[in-house]
């Protein structure tokens, strides 16, 4: 066996590995997220080579040091605005393909191992705001004579039903909708190439089934709802979309125009008021799509209601308790004793 065969592999031939055969085919992550894992990878070896004055075909892997990886996530920071969030999700990549090089290249355990132990950056999570119920039918309106109107209508009330995030919304093919009386439901195909199936209003059904008659030329393959020109909508368009309906609405709730409306509001709405509504927490993950109902938990925390419901169960600090006084009969019973 030559010498060559037990050397180490090569910073390159790492990242080639990790992107072309651990990524794709041993984890089989989606294009999506292959995408952002590369995208971090490419901003990280352009700041190392301006920063170490090395090409990224002849770094090392005892180049990628904790100080370099600091310097990078404060170069995302301060010089391209990015928020906390983004900043731990490039330090996730870049751990990722760490733990990968560190099965790969044992004798580069003690360097990748000091490289992990850079923190990740917490942050104070914003509350999310979400409408009531009568601000939520505002915005969905009523479905007017308009293609456009009827197609906006049947998309704010789908979103509201199912609390899909707006890429899964836009992905919905019109095989995807069931609208049997007794079986009534969408598929979405969520992150990570999960699928759920959500079931669907009455309401709902009667607005899908109406959206299907006046355009008989959809298939099966066909978005639907799509825009002018019989393609999926794009997510600028339904932000768009929903801008002009939350505009249309804020004429009767004026509270509106104060918020900021997003089609994830739309999302955080159905689960708060699912949550209002009494359902089990676990059941609103599975409805939401949430791999773990500790991201659930967070609507919990923002349901003032339920807070102002429990504090009232508490004696307030100046309240005056009223002290257990036993019947006669006891008091007698137990002085006998």
């Amino acid at each position: 066996m030559s010498k060559r065969a037990n050397l180490p592999p090569t910073f390159p031939a790492l990242v080639q590995a990790y992107f072309g055969e651990y990524l794709t085919q041993q984890r089989a992550l989606s294009p999506q997220t292959v995408a952002a894992y590369r995208d971090g990878f490419v901003l990280f070896l352009e700041f190392a080579e301006e920063r170490l004055g090395k090409a990224p075909a002849a770094m090392a892997l005892a180049d990628v040091t904790p100080e370099l990886i600091m310097a990078f996530l404060d170069h995302l920071e301060r010089h391209r605005h990015n928020s906390v969030r983004s900043r731990n999700a490039r330090l996730a990549a870049l751990r990722s393909f760490l733990k990968f090089a560190g099965h790969r290249d044992v004798a580069s355990l003690q360097v990748i191992e000091r490289a992990l132990g850079v923190p990740v950056k917490r942050f104070e999570r914003p509350m999310f705001g979400y409408l009531t119920r009568d601000e939520m039918l505002a915005v969905i309106g009523e479905s007017g004579e308009s293609w456009l109107s009827q197609r906006d209508h049947a998309l704010f009330l789908l979103m509201y039903n199912t609390g899909a995030r707006v890429s899964e919304v836009i992905g919905v093919k019109v095989g995807d909708v069931v609208l049997d009386a007794s079986a009534a439901c969408v598929h979405l195909h969520g992150k990570g190439r999960k699928q759920r199936s959500v079931p669907l209003w009455r309401s709902t059904v009667k607005v899908l089934r109406a959206w299907l008659h006046v355009n008989p030329q959809f298939d099966g393959t066909s978005p639907l709802l799509p825009n002018r020109d019989g393609k999926g909508m794009t997510r600028s368009n339904v932000a768009k979309r929903l801008s002009l309906a939350v505009s249309a609405a804020a004429v009767q709730y004026p509270r509106l125009m104060q918020q900021r409306v997003s089609p994830h509001t739309i999302r955080h709405t159905t689960a708060m008021h699912l949550l209002q509504a009494g359902v089990d927490i676990s059941v609103i993950a599975l409805w939401l799509g949430h791999e773990s109902p500790v991201t659930t938990h967070h609507y919990v925390e923002a349901d003032l209601a339920m807070k102002e419901r429990a504090l009232a169960k508490l004696h307030e600090p100046d309240a005056k308790i009223q002290r257990y006084r036993a019947p006669d009969s006891l008091l007698d019973f137990l002085k006998s004793l």
